[in-house]
C-alpha cells in the first residue's frame, strides 16, 4: 500500500485464538418490509471471513446497521448472518446481543473454525456519530468504553475490514488497536490499493466523472485533484455541473435555482468559480441538459437558458462529448450519477455515461451508494474493474483528509510490527 504501513492477515498465526473481526456490512433495507435489498457488502467481506475461519480462528464479528439519521434502518444483524451463513456455505452463529453478558459468555464457547455474528453495534449510544460528533474521545479514551471494555480482554487479535466506515471515529473502528495486535482484511487492503491507484501517480489520461447531490462531496474531490494534477479532466454533471454553470454566469432557470438555494448549495458557487478561473481546460461543463416538462423530456442548449422547467438530466450533446474523454482515458474514476436515473425521462445521461465507462478500456472505479444503484440497474458491474463499498471514507481518501481507521491501523503497525 502507497505509503501505508500496516499489518495484514499474513502476519499472524489465528489458530485456536480468538479474533475480533469488524466489517461494514451495512446494507441497504426496505422500509416497509424491514428487510436487506442489496448484498454487495456482504458478499465483499466473505474472503477475510474464509480467510479467518480457514486459519482455525475462533472468530467473532461485530458490524454496524443503520445509525441516528437513518433510524429506519437500525435493524438487528440476524438477517445479516442469515446471509453470510448462504454466501460461505457454513454456520454462521448469531446473538442478539452486542457486548453483555450473553455476548461474553458465547464468545467464550466459539471452536476453532466457527464464526459468531454479535449484534448490531449501533444498538450501543457509544457506537452512533451522533456520539462521535458530540463527546469527541481519542482512541486511547475509547479503550474505556463499554463495547472496548467488555470485549478487548477476551481476544487474542482485532481485524479491521470495515473501510465503508474508515472515517468513523468510534470504539469499534479505531480503540481496540490500542490493546490488540491488529491486521487490515482483504477488502480494506483492496479498497486502499484501488483508490491510491487513481491518485498515486494514475496512468493517463486520468478523468472523473462527478455528478449526483453530493455537492459537498465533488467540491471536496476537485480541490485535491485539481490541486495536486491527479485528473486531467473532471466531467461534471447532476447539481454539481449546474452549480459550475451557474459559476459560469448561466442562469439556470427558477425551479433549478430555487432547488440549489433550498438546499443551500448555492454557496459552492465561490468554488466554482475559482475553480474553473484556475482550471479552465480541466474541468468540463454541461453544454446541454434535460428539463421535465410535465412528464416530457426535453433538451436544450446551456446558451438558451433558463428554463421555467427543472433540470433533470445532461444531453445528449454532453454525452457524446463525455463519451470521447472517456474512450481514451486510461484511468476513470465515478462518483454520482447526472441525472435523476430513477426515472425514464431522466435516465439517459446515466444509462449512457456509465454503458461508457464499461466499455472503456482504461482502469475503471466507482463508488458512493447512488452509483452503485444506478451501475447495478443499467450496466454488467463486472465490466467495472473496481467497486468501491465506501461512500464517506472514499470521498475523504480522494479528498486528501486522514481517516480515523488508517491512522489507528498505523499506529498498531508500530506498535506490534516483528523486528
Amino acid at each position: 500500500m502507497p505509503g501505508i504501513n500496516m499489518l495484514t492477515l499474513e502476519d499472524f498465526n489465528y489458530n485456536g485464538k480468538r479474533v475480533l473481526l469488524r466489517v461494514d456490512i451495512n446494507s441497504p433495507v426496505d422500509i416497509k418490509t424491514g428487510l436487506i435489498t442489496n448484498e454487495t457488502r456482504i458478499k465483499k467481506s466473505i474472503p477475510t471471513i474464509e480467510y479467518l475461519s480457514d486459519s482455525g480462528a475462533r472468530l467473532v464479528i461485530i458490524a454496524h446497521q443503520g445509525d441516528t439519521e437513518d433510524y429506519n434502518k437500525l435493524i438487528s444483524l440476524r438477517e445479516h448472518s442469515e446471509k453470510l451463513q448462504a454466501l460461505l456455505d457454513r454456520p454462521v452463529g448469531f446473538i442478539d446481543d452486542v457486548a453483555g453478558p450473553a455476548a461474553r459468555e458465547k464468545i467464550i464457547s466459539v471452536k476453532s473454525g466457527e464464526i459468531l455474528l454479535l449484534d448490531n453495534l449501533r444498538y450501543l449510544c457509544e457506537e452512533v456519530s451522533t456520539f462521535e460528533r458530540d463527546v469527541k474521545l481519542t482512541a486511547a479514551q475509547m479503550t474505556g468504553c463499554y463495547l472496548v471494555k467488555n470485549l478487548a480482554p477476551l481476544f487474542d487479535y482485532y481485524v479491521n475490514d470495515a473501510f465503508a466506515a474508515a472515517h468513523r471515529n468510534s470504539p469499534s473502528m479505531t480503540a481496540f488497536q490500542e490493546l490488540l495486535p491488529s491486521a487490515a482484511g482483504k477488502l480494506l487492503i483492496n479498497e486502499i490499493n484501488a483508490l491510491s491507484s487513481i491518485i498515486v501517480e494514475p496512468e493517463r489520461p486520468c478523468v472523473f466523472l462527478l455528478g449526483g447531490l453530493r455537492v459537498a462531496d465533488a467540491f471536496g474531490m476537485m480541490r485535491e485533484t485539481l490541486s495536486s494534477k491527479t485528473a486531467d479532466y473532471i466531467l461534471t454533471g447532476g447539481v454539481t455541473g449546474q452549480i459550475m454553470l451557474m459559476a459560469g454566469g448561466i442562469n439556470l432557470g427558477a425551479p433549478s435555482v430555487r432547488f440549489i438555494k433550498d438546499r443551500s448549495l448555492d454557496r459552492f458557487v465561490k468554488d466554482a468559480k475559482e475553480y474553473l478561473t484556475n482550471y479552465p481546460d480541466k474541468l468540463l461543463v454541461p453544454d446541454d441538459l434535460a428539463v421535465d416538462e410535465n412528464g416530457i423530456r426535453k433538451e436544450i442548449a446551456t446558451g438558451d437558458l433558463p428554463s421555467d422547467s427543472l433540470i433533470v438530466d445532461i444531453g445528449e450533446g454532453t454525452v457524446k462529448r463525455y463519451k470521447k474523454i472517456i474512450e481514451k482515458a486510461l484511468t476513470i474514476f465515478v462518483n454520482g450519477p447526472p441525472g435523476i436515473y430513477e426515472n425514464d425521462i431522466s435516465s439517459m445521461g446515466t444509462k449512457a455515461m456509465w454503458g461508457a465507462v464499461a466499455d472503456a478500456p482504461g482502469f475503471s472505479v466507482i463508488g458512493g451508494g447512488d452509483t452503485i444503484s444506478s451501475a447495478s440497474k443499467f450496466i454488467d458491474t463486472e465490466k467495472i474493474d473496481y467497486i468501491c463499498t465506501a461512500g464517506g471514507a472514499l470521498i475523504r481518501f480522494l479528498s486528501g483528509v486522514k481517516l480515523p481507521l488508517i491512522e489507528a491501523m498505523k499506529q498498531s503497525y508500530l506498535r506490534y510490527k516483528k523486528d
